[in-house]
């Protein structure tokens, strides 16, 4: 690769300059999470879709899935600054469609769309945050992105509730217009990156295969839970079928590509591969509470969508606490792997805590629950980033970070559908019980289970209110039991990650694109510790994997 122009001159003040435009998309990205989670049943109930609710999830996580290699591997090749605001217009562009949508699969279209955006704003952020900091001291810095997280996370749930309970759900993405427009703008006058030119063929076939194996994965998981289909369906299986061919045409295609979209060679790196799969597992566990629990909390607890929300909020209170103290505590000791199994650990114990809820579980339990889950998150989450990108090489930093973000978002994608199939099975199969009980008719008591939502609920009898919260909380419970041999087999790639020193030299500064500003005693400018001029000698542009790690 050859940049268009000098190295930059990264000092503490151009590190944080750039921040602010992270911080503003992290904040649209994730405003954007929590708000649809609160309103879901909702929307679900107004559109009519509450039988194939899952898609809401598996819409975003799936197209947000299949771009995160794009962006990652086109970021190390192109640069990342425009990826990086495109990848902000094309969210607020399809937040304004999902406001607009009048029909439950519209929305779930423009739902994709949100995804192929957001998407790119997680990987693009994680990947500029290597390339301007030292992953000796980025443990601190993805703590105050963890923090940032963790204030538009509370805010989201509160806003959530509120339009629902006051206006209508379409402004949980009205709100996203102005949230977008300024994180913009800030990314155009604050992101200044440098910008590469190509020197390799782009793997446009590797593009084409990886897509068409995870998108296949997914439909096969949807499908053969799916009520009109299931695992007897020819068509389910023919996805299954498409996902083997699809995935050996990766495997072949990236064993011949010049510049392949995700390098073989990371698969070599023990330490990638650990990092990679404990992502995976945590993204089933993360995604199985995200996804239900208002649901959860709005149905079985009888609560109303502002009030879900607000109990959302001690989950992410302990997630933004233990992410901040647990990179600083890396930032300063350099041991990721004592960390890594604790917060695993604490997500084990919160989901055996949430198998036991019932709609008569006091409310303060079911915070005390979520809170204990966050805080587990909150101490492994960023730290798995934190080693896949220490792991490799500088030059494929943003692959690597793809990678493992893609691994993890495979893992939300597939928990959400096979979970949400599990749930919406058994919740559709007790609704139309409740409401045939009765006395109505076959037809009568589908469409009412396909339709029923909060405000609904809160018109019927007292004695059928009972009935329909019962079966949301013995549709749910349940499901978290399946959660938790994933997060066991994390707890064992935790505990046997290796423990290797972190690099002392920013991404930018490592392929030569950026320099430090040094005054005449040799100290970085401003006192920044943004990393050090000398280059690491057992990493070459030409191998992603570390000589210490091979």
């Amino acid at each position: 690769m050859t940049t268009t122009a000098a190295p930059m001159v990264l000092t503490r003040r151009r590190v944080w300059t750039i921040f602010a435009a992270l911080l503003a998309a992290m904040f649209l990205s994730s405003l954007d999470q929590t708000i649809v989670s609160t309103a879901m049943p909702t929307i679900v109930g107004q559109l009519g879709g509450v039988e194939h609710q899952m898609w809401i999830t598996t819409a975003y996580l799936l197209a947000s899935t299949i771009v995160m290699p794009i962006y990652g591997k086109f970021g190390d090749v192109l640069g990342r600054r425009h990826l990086f605001l495109i990848a902000i217009a094309l969210f607020t562009l399809a937040s304004l469609g999902a406001a607009l949508s009048s029909t439950f699969w519209a929305f779930v279209i423009f739902r994709g769309l949100q995804g192929l955006g957001g998407g790119g704003l997680m990987i693009l952020s994680q990947a500029i945050i290597a390339d301007v900091t030292p992953a000796d001291q980025r443990g601190k810095y993805m703590g105050v992105l963890g923090a940032a997280f963790g204030v538009s996370a509370i805010a989201g749930p509160l806003l959530g509730g509120y339009f629902v309970d006051h206006l209508t759900w379409h402004w949980a993405f009205y709100i996203n217009i102005p949230v977008g427009i300024a994180a913009f703008l800030v990314g155009v006058f604050a992101l200044q990156l440098p910008s590469k030119l190509a020197t390799r063929r782009i793997d446009v076939p590797g593009v084409v295969a990886l897509s068409a194996a995870t998108a296949s994965l997914i439909l096969f998981a949807d499908l053969g839970g799916d009520d009109a289909h299931g695992w007897d369906s020819p068509l389910t299986w023919g996805f299954g079928a498409l996902f083997l061919l699809a995935a050996a045409a990766f495997v072949l295609i990236e064993s011949r590509a010049e510049d392949p979209i995700i390098p073989l060679s990371l698969f070599r790196n023990r330490l990638f591969v650990q990092s990679t799969a404990i992502g995976l597992a945590l993204g089933i566990g993360m995604f199985s509470v995200l996804g239900f629990m208002p649901t959860f909390l709005q149905m079985a607890s009888g609560t109303s969508a502002a009030e879900s929300g607000l109990l959302m909020i001690p989950m992410m209170a302990g997630m933004m606490a233990t992410s901040i103290a647990s990179g600083a505590y890396v930032s300063r000791t350099g041991r990721y792997r004592i960390i890594s199994a604790a917060g695993v650990l604490v997500m084990i114990g919160a989901v055996l805590l949430f198998t036991t809820m019932t709609a008569q579980t006091p409310i303060w339990v079911i915070i005390a629950y979520l809170m204990v889950f966050g805080a587990g998150l909150g101490l492994v989450m960023q730290n798995i980033v934190l080693v896949a990108q220490n792991a490799v090489s500088a030059t494929v930093v943003g692959t690597a970070t793809s990678t493992t973000n893609y691994f993890r978002e495979v893992g939300a994608t597939l928990g959400t559908a096979v979970f949400g199939t599990v749930f919406a099975s058994r919740l559709t199969e007790r609704l139309v019980a409740v409401f045939s009980g009765s006395g109505a008719s076959a037809d009568q008591a589908s469409s009412a289970a396909s339709s029923i939502d909060p405000s609904t609920l809160a018109e019927l009898p007292q004695t059928m209110r009972d009935a329909i919260v019962g079966a949301y909380a013995e549709a749910l419970s349940p499901v978290f039991w399946y959660v938790l041999p994933f997060l066991a087999a994390a707890v064992l790639l935790a505990i046997t990650l290796k423990q290797v020193p972190l690099s002392h030299e920013a991404g930018l500064v490592a392929r030569g694109e950026a320099v430090l500003e040094e005054p005449a005693d040799g100290t970085p400018a401003d006192g920044a510790p943004v990393g050090t001029a000398a280059q690491e000698s057992s990493r070459t542009d030409e191998d992603p994997v570390p000589a210490t790690l091979r």
